[in-house]
């Protein structure tokens, strides 16, 4: 697990053992930036399920501004931690031992706001729906902000989307499935603007 590009290109990421984390693969992840494109620069990002700090690690090298990451479990925080120190990224980034939906309220009510938020849980286990249900309560993501969602190509979650946000692009890899989701009050406009397309890899 590598940095792909930006200024700690080829890093070699801490890796996770003896406990559940499922990084996303290196070509998922470049196809996500692909598609993401200038996007992440300067952007505000907070990444859920944060596991190795793999997502939020590689925005931070291509010139995003801050990354907050949020885990509930604590090792996979030392991980990140031991990540952030590796990329010598300290003064970009924060982390917080929360569970994903409680984060949300959380840093809302701080009245933090994210440009792109970035959304890899366990699959199939309803978290999802979990983290959308708090996002229509608590809206972290900016006018015009961006959802990543890494799920499984079985989950149901985009049927849990409020009316604000709209998914633009799905991209499929076998049982892998990115969805890009914009958050507007005129979202259903903005994604008529976008790219509107699901792709399978």
């Amino acid at each position: 697990m590598r940095i792909i590009t930006g200024k700690a290109r080829g890093l070699r990421l801490n890796v996770p053992k003896n406990y559940d984390v499922r990084p996303t693969a290196d070509r998922v992840k470049e196809s996500l930036f692909n598609i993401l494109g200038n996007k992440v620069n300067g952007a505000q990002v907070l990444d859920l399920f944060a596991g190795s700090g793999n997502l939020g690690l590689e925005a931070w090298s291509r010139g995003a501004a801050g990354i907050q990451f949020v885990d509930n479990n604590r090792a996979s925080l030392r991980l990140v931690e031991s990540n952030i120190t590796k990329c010598r990224a300290e003064a970009e980034c924060a982390v917080l031992q929360c569970d994903a939906p409680t984060a949300i309220a959380r840093l809302y009510k701080k009245g933090r706001r994210f440009d792109l938020i970035f959304a890899d849980p366990p699959y199939n286990k309803e978290l999802l729906q979990k983290v959308l249900a708090n996002l229509a309560e608590y809206p972290v993501l900016a006018e015009g902000g961006r959802l990543i969602m890494e799920h499984s190509a079985h989950d149901e979650a985009e049927t849990a989307l409020p009316p604000e946000y709209v998914i633009f692009r799905r991209q499929k890899y076998g049982e892998t499935c990115l969805s890009f989701v914009c958050y507007s009050a005129d979202a259903k406009e903005s994604a008529v603007r976008e790219e509107n397309t699901v792709v399978e890899d």
